[in-house]
């Protein structure tokens, strides 16, 4: 499946590298701006000594950025485009049978550290609508793959039941990565700057497909402190504002 979807995608990014020059302008473009992604909900598939383990995770606002090389048949475009995004863990809310042993209240929303991350390669499609005096408006959709990964994932804090107190989390975080199909939708405007440069300022809604990766976090309830491996599904939604700008070549 994903050698498939590779080969997609570098069939896109090949079909724009090798059309005839005549037959398009050619331009290279980079955007950067700031993210919002969606909450994962994991459907998880463990269970351990505290009991079934259901979560549900908060990821605040990050950074995004996106470099790419298209090109421009006068009302449509076609490029190859790779992005990256990054958003920060901010807090999980844990549903764990038993999980007053082990934090302070069930179903409560707890302080988590980490980020997740994802690196895309996509193939993208524009329709240009000319409003005169060289501003266009666009809609854009496109479809690729995409790595996402997850770095030092962990609790802030853990729960002493003995002291009924909070103290620093002090075990590694969870780190994987997986990857997957990826699609995204936007809308924009572009403004000349001069001859051959144009400002662009963009909306990115950017998902993926379902994908699967290891739970390997060590189980609090279990005495043998070892990791606990189960398969994990998830996705990644998230929305963008992205300015930047096209050179014409």
């Amino acid at each position: 499946m994903k050698k498939t979807l590779a080969l997609l995608v570098l069939l896109a990014v090949t079909g724009v590298a090798s059309t005839p020059v005549q037959a398009a302008t050619h331009y290279i473009s980079g955007m950067g701006g700031i993210s919002r992604m969606n909450n994962m909900t994991p459907e998880e598939s463990y269970q351990g000594a505290g009991g079934n383990s259901n979560s549900n995770f908060d990821l605040g606002s990050g950074v995004n950025a996106l470099g790419a090389i298209g090109c421009d048949y006068g009302n449509y475009r076609l490029e190859g485009e790779v992005g990256y995004q990054q958003n920060t863990l901010k807090s999980g809310i844990s549903n764990m049978d038993n999980v007053l042993q082990y934090y302070p209240q069930e179903g409560s929303r707890y302080d988590m550290r980490g980020d997740v991350s994802t690196l895309s390669l996509m193939g993208n499609g524009y329709y240009d609508v000319h409003l005169g005096g060289g501003v266009d408006f666009y809609a854009t959709a496109g479809v690729g793959i995409a790595q996402v990964s997850f770095h030092d994932m962990n609790f802030s804090y853990n729960y002493d039941p003995v002291t009924n107190a909070l103290y620093d989390n002090p075990n590694p975080g969870y780190n994987d990565h997986a990857t997957t199909l990826a699609y995204q939708l936007g809308a924009g405007l572009a403004f000349p700057l001069s001859q051959n440069v144009k400002l662009d300022l963009r909306y990115r809604y950017f998902a993926t497909t379902d994908f699967t990766y290891t739970n390997d976090w060590v189980d609090a309830s279990s005495s043998s402190n070892t990791p606990v491996a189960s398969g994990i599904n998830s996705n990644i939604v998230s929305h963008s504002a992205l300015l930047g700008l096209r050179v014409e070549f």
